[in-house]
């Protein structure tokens, strides 16, 4: 990964809620539109689990288009002529911010010496990035899946620092069936001969794990209406069945490509850390069981949106925010939106979701 993205070095050390600091926090980011002279006008954005800070630009690495770009730019529902958007890279993440592939002190690459982190300690991360840019108070923050996790946190834990809070097919803590879909990712990293006890940086890197640890993940990104609609049981370039085990079916050949294509943008041990912080996700926990007590005298604005065809984090996930929310006397919205495309529903083509984007963020 050769590549220099935007980034500045956080002046104090990170704080983190495994214990310690992380000191020389790297931060990398990217900005879109103008931010206003009274810097009321910016939005941020945070980003998914292997997702980054190209939002709505190429991805230096992969040369494809921005994550969201259907959703963020000039006359979008997130207008970069009426809005600034900062969108940063997570701590423990592997494109630009500190991570287990950053070099530590003593030269070498962190690896597994990193600390281990959460979405707490991530949006610590964002919220030193926002003061080094001098914006104290955001118009919105904006997020889906585990960026939708990162905006609660930043709203309970900073609720002074966003006017409006739009959390997309999120949770407010991981299931244990959500902790079992990310132990078998971590479980196949660590299995590759490759992984070497994260030590592999230099040499031959964990490709296969970490591919069959995209392919479990992408799985619960879908839905199976969805599969069935786009691949059914048609069978890969071949007239028949060849009665061994190469990729007979299309759907094979598809979760094929997306594991091997994601090695090529990603690390393995960040997606370990990453995975694990999610999984450490329980914002109730954090503020003394309850979930309403951490929105007591919240004064943002929310919006929870849902997919029908979500089953990585179902309406009832939303719901249960919302009912908090609601106990705590503060000012929520809710919809749940139908598309066929399962949880990624909220990056893909559903014109919906658009419009409750728009009208909320103005």
């Amino acid at each position: 990964m050769t590549f220099e993205p935007q980034s500045l070095t956080l002046p104090d050390p990170l704080p983190l809620d495994g214990g310690g600091m992380l000191a020389d926090a790297r931060i990398a980011y990217e900005t879109y539109g103008e931010l206003a002279p009274d810097r009321s006008n910016a939005i941020l954005l945070c980003h998914a689990l292997t997702g980054d800070q190209y939002v709505a630009s190429t991805h230096p690495l992969t040369g494809k288009p921005g994550w969201w770009e259907r959703m963020v730019g000039p006359g979008l529902p997130i207008d970069t002529d009426r809005y600034h958007v900062i969108c940063a890279n997570v701590i423990g993440s592997c494109l630009g911010s500190s991570g287990p592939a950053s070099i530590a002190p003593d030269g070498a690459p962190y690896a597994m010496r990193f600390p281990v982190i959460t979405i707490r300690d991530m949006v610590r991360g964002l919220v030193g990035l926002l003061d080094a840019l001098g914006i104290e108070r955001l118009h919105a923050v904006v997020g889906g899946s585990m960026g939708g996790m990162q905006a609660l946190s930043l709203a309970a834990n900073w609720p002074e620092r966003a006017q409006r809070v739009l959390v997309i097919a999120s949770t407010s803590r991981h299931s244990a069936q959500n902790i079992a879909f990310h132990e078998l990712g971590r479980q196949a990293i660590m299995a590759d001969p490759n992984w070497r006890q994260g030590e592999y940086y230099g040499s031959d890197t964990p490709d296969n794990g970490l591919a069959v640890a995209r392919m479990a993940a992408h799985i619960t990104y879908l839905s199976e209406d969805g599969l069935t609609a786009k691949f059914g049981r048609n069978l890969q370039d071949r007239p028949e069945k060849s009665f061994g085990f190469d990729a007979d079916f299309q759907v094979e050949s598809y979760l094929r490509y997306q594991g091997s294509g994601f090695t090529r943008r990603f690390d393995a041990n960040s997606y370990l850390y990453i995975t694990r912080a999610m999984d450490y996700f329980d914002l109730a926990e954090e503020h003394g069981g309850s979930l309403a007590q951490a929105f007591a005298g919240n004064p943002a604005r929310f919006c929870l949106v849902s997919f029908d065809s979500d089953w990585l984090y179902p309406t009832a996930e939303s719901r249960h925010i919302v009912h908090a929310l609601n106990a705590a006397g503060a000012p929520v919205s809710f919809v749940e939106l139908s598309a066929p495309f399962g949880h990624d529903s909220f990056l893909l083509d559903v014109p919906a979701l658009d419009r409750v984007v728009k009208g909320f963020v103005e």
